[in-house]
């Protein structure tokens, strides 16, 4: 099966292990950005297991024992974000264009709101550092599913190279490259999405809160989000990392050459005995 995001030649001469100068291949990006996904899913598990309940995530930085969990996980975080837009760059650097952007800047939102902390009150916000980090949060919890959306768009988008009309096996397998796990990464982006949502509303800084009863579960809401988004970054990444192979079945791996005119042989005259033209 073809994948959607072509290996560069460099890459592929060498089976996709080492890229151009030395640097951290696709395939090792791809096990920095899960590895570090991981992390930060067992900082946040850490958090809630041991630490003294929080209304929101942050908040576990502003109890004792709570500021390594939680600057851990924010980095470690922002390093699989950084990792899958390296690996992205390094293989398709023009298809993902759109989704580094992304991926850096909720890298760089994740670093800022581990530098600044929020502030105690969940529904005011009285610093300069706990607006800082208010709306960073916002940056990641944002960009991240744009990021999975774009990235899966444009991955399952059919290559130019088999495009030879809309109705051709080349353009129905393309379309379909790699299908079930993009699906994957979309449903999630979906979820996190809605999920950003349902929090705004619940969020007691939300007029909507008092309608809906926000208070009893906008932390639940936002640990929900947290870990959906950690699991989309994951799943970005190991949706593109397999390498493309030879082609798809069942469509040509290169524009068909047209056939050359054909060139009508010359006729050839028949003569008879005495010399002259038979009719």
């Amino acid at each position: 099966m073809s994948e959607p995001f072509p290996v560069p030649a460099g890459a592929a001469a060498s089976g996709g292990a080492v890229a151009p100068g030395g640097a951290v291949a696709p395939g090792g990006a791809v096990a920095g950005a899960v590895a570090c996904a991981v992390t930060a899913a067992g900082a946040l598990t850490y958090a809630e297991v041991t630490l003294p309940a929080q209304p929101l995530i942050s908040d576990y930085a502003l109890v004792p024992g709570g500021t390594i969990p939680v600057l851990g996980g924010m980095l470690a975080l922002a390093g699989a974000c950084v990792f899958l837009a390296y690996g992205l760059a390094a293989r398709a650097p023009s298809r993902s264009a759109a989704a580094r952007v992304l991926l850096v800047a909720a890298a760089g939102g994740l670093m800022l709101g581990a530098v600044f902390p929020t502030d105690p009150s969940a529904a005011e916000i009285s610093s300069m550092a706990g607006e800082i980090h208010r709306w960073a949060s916002a940056v990641v919890f944002t960009a991240l599913p744009v990021a999975g959306w774009v990235l899966a768009r444009d991955a399952s988008a059919p290559r130019r190279h088999l495009l030879h009309s809309p109705g051709s096996a080349g353009y129905a397998a393309s379309r379909l490259s790699g299908a079930p796990r993009w699906n994957v990464v979309r449903a999630v982006s979906v979820t996190s999405a809605l999920t950003l949502a349902a929090f705004l509303a619940a969020h007691p800084a939300s007029f909507l809160s008092p309608l809906i009863g926000g208070d009893a579960y906008y932390g639940l809401l936002e640990r929900a989000l947290a870990l959906s988004e950690i699991a989309l970054v994951a799943l970005m990444a190991l949706a593109s990392a397999r390498p493309e192979r030879a082609a798809v079945a069942g469509a040509p791996s290169s524009p068909p050459v047209p056939p050359l005119p054909r060139v009508p042989e010359p006729r050839r005259e028949q003569r008879d005995g005495r010399g002259n033209v038979a009719a």
